[in-house]
């Protein structure tokens, strides 16, 4: 298990892919190891802001300011693990969520790559990530259903298929309800996440629907909103399916208007370390992971 993922200063340089409006799309190379952290800003209204300096920004390790040698506000290419949750519970509302992945997929850019999975009393996932988006969406439309939902098995498989993949990376879990048959444990996939430095989006949604027997209703993992907390990803918790298409649009958006801020660490010691972004605009909210961990044994494989 990497565990973490420490970018480079030195001899940063970047991979330009390009769109018919000819945008540009960096990648990190290796270099000077720094700790990483991909910031969402949004001001009172919940807005993204994608206009601000390196100087609205402080990095805080274990408390202690840090100099931020690492700065960049363009579009960062992602590796993303798009996650359904097609259990019992989501029949009536299988082609709305479908619609929904399907918004966020057409979504990505050049230099973005992905696999779409689904789990249910199974976990499944497509062959491999690619940047083609029509397949992505084809292969939306091959994902099974069934009936328990196995959410912590899903997110653990999702850390598996990202683990050997360089860059920024990204689980995105959609689920209107509780864990009922995992194997993984939820504080381990936590854990996992937070180690291999994987950012973790989520989107439940309060369901109502026949179990066969009478009307229930559900609640989404209650897990999930720590799971994005503590990863810097976003939690969305929805009480209409009607808003899935524009909530996975939101998604895409926000992960394609995050800042890049980086810090060179001073003790690696591989123990962890509290992480803390600060913006000097207190009508400004920032959104990034909480913790990192780093030792020595990393530095010489990181990519």
């Amino acid at each position: 298990m990497r565990v973490t993922a420490l970018l480079s200063v030195g001899l940063i340089s970047l991979v330009f892919a390009t769109t018919s409006a000819q945008q540009q799309v960096p990648m990190f190379r290796s270099g000077t190891d720094i700790v990483p952290l991909y910031v969402t800003v949004t001001d009172r209204n919940g807005r993204l802001v994608a206009n601000l300096i390196q100087e609205d920004f402080e990095i805080y390790d274990n408390e202690v300011q840090q100099e931020i040698v690492v700065f960049r506000n363009d579009v960062q290419p992602i590796s993303v693990v798009v996650m359904l949750d097609t259990s019992a519970s989501m029949t009536g509302k299988l082609k709305l969520l479908m619609a929904g992945a399907e918004q966020f997929l057409i979504r990505m850019l050049p230099g973005d790559q992905g696999r779409v999975g689904a789990f249910n009393d199974k976990v499944e996932l497509s062959p491999e990530f690619t940047g083609d988006r029509d397949r992505l969406v084809t292969e939306l439309g091959t994902l099974d259903f069934g009936n328990p939902t196995r959410l912590y098995d899903a997110i653990a498989a999702s850390l598996d298929a990202l683990r050997e993949i360089e860059g920024r990376r990204v689980i995105l879990v959609f689920t209107d309800g509780d864990d009922t048959s995992s194997n993984a444990n939820s504080n381990d996939v936590l854990d996992r996440a937070v180690a291999e430095e994987v950012m973790i989006y989520a989107i439940g949604l309060r369901a109502e629907y026949f179990n066969g027997a009478r009307m229930v209703r559900s609640r989404p993992d209650r897990n999930l909103r720590k799971y994005a907390q503590e990863t810097g990803g976003g939690y969305f918790e929805l009480r209409n399916d009607d808003a899935l298409g524009s909530t996975f649009t939101r998604v895409a958006q926000e992960l394609h208007s995050q800042y890049v801020i980086g810090f060179t660490p001073t003790a690696l010691d591989g123990e962890p370390h509290t992480l803390e972004v600060r913006l000097r605009n207190p009508g400004l909210t920032a959104r990034a992971r909480r913790s990192y961990i780093t030792s020595v044994e990393n530095l010489s494989g990181s990519p």
